[in-house]
């Protein structure tokens, strides 16, 4: 009996030690100072820096412009969740029409849904000179050779973990990730070991 007592604290530690490894790799990848092992999917983690966005930017305006370039699903997700809390979603190439809009936050995908590798450089600029926050929807398999979302200034860095290893015919959702600078961990959803 006391064999079968233990058994469970031991489960339950391995679960503690794999998510703690989970949030070290994203922290690692992203380049950010802080992430969290519980969302859903990439889409939900998009509406949910959405979110913390507005609650941190100074930005007077509700609006936030994401990248046309983001996973369609990513996009409606974003936009159902606009809607209830009342913001207005742009979505525009950011890499030429930015200037044009007022926005509280931007979405970019990185590399794009197309496969596209650019530079966020001139992005974070612009947005960080409206008060505005920039989150980065990346794929962390690329993240091991491709310049981390912290490298250009990103505020919050999300995506799935699917490239990690779970095949596409099992289905989904593929756990998410949320990477975002120490200053904004209290804001930061989820769960955090």
């Amino acid at each position: 009996t006391a064999e079968r007592v233990q058994q469970p604290r031991h489960v339950a530690q391995g679960r503690l030690e794999a998510l703690l490894k989970f949030q070290q790799m994203v922290i690692d990848l992203t380049g950010l100072d802080i992430a969290n092992a519980s969302l859903l999917d990439e889409a939900t983690a998009a509406a949910e820096a959405m979110a913390m966005s507005r609650r941190l930017s100074k930005s007077p305006v509700n609006t936030i412009v994401v990248d046309c370039d983001c996973h369609p699903q990513t996009i409606a997700v974003v936009k159902t969740r606009a809607r209830s809390m009342g913001y207005e979603v742009i979505v525009a190439d950011p890499y030429r029409d930015l200037h044009r809009y007022s926005f509280f936050a931007v979405l970019v995908q990185y590399p794009g849904s197309r496969g596209e590798v650019r530079d966020l450089n001139e992005i974070v600029q612009t947005a960080h000179a409206r008060s505005a926050l920039v989150t980065v929807a990346a794929d962390l398999l690329s993240l091991v050779l491709l310049q981390p979302p912290a490298a250009f200034g990103a505020d919050i860095a999300i995506g799935n973990s699917q490239r990690f290893g779970v095949p596409m015919g099992y289905g989904g959702p593929h756990a998410a990730f949320f990477a975002t600078r120490d200053e904004y961990k209290r804001s930061m959803p989820g769960r955090l070991i």
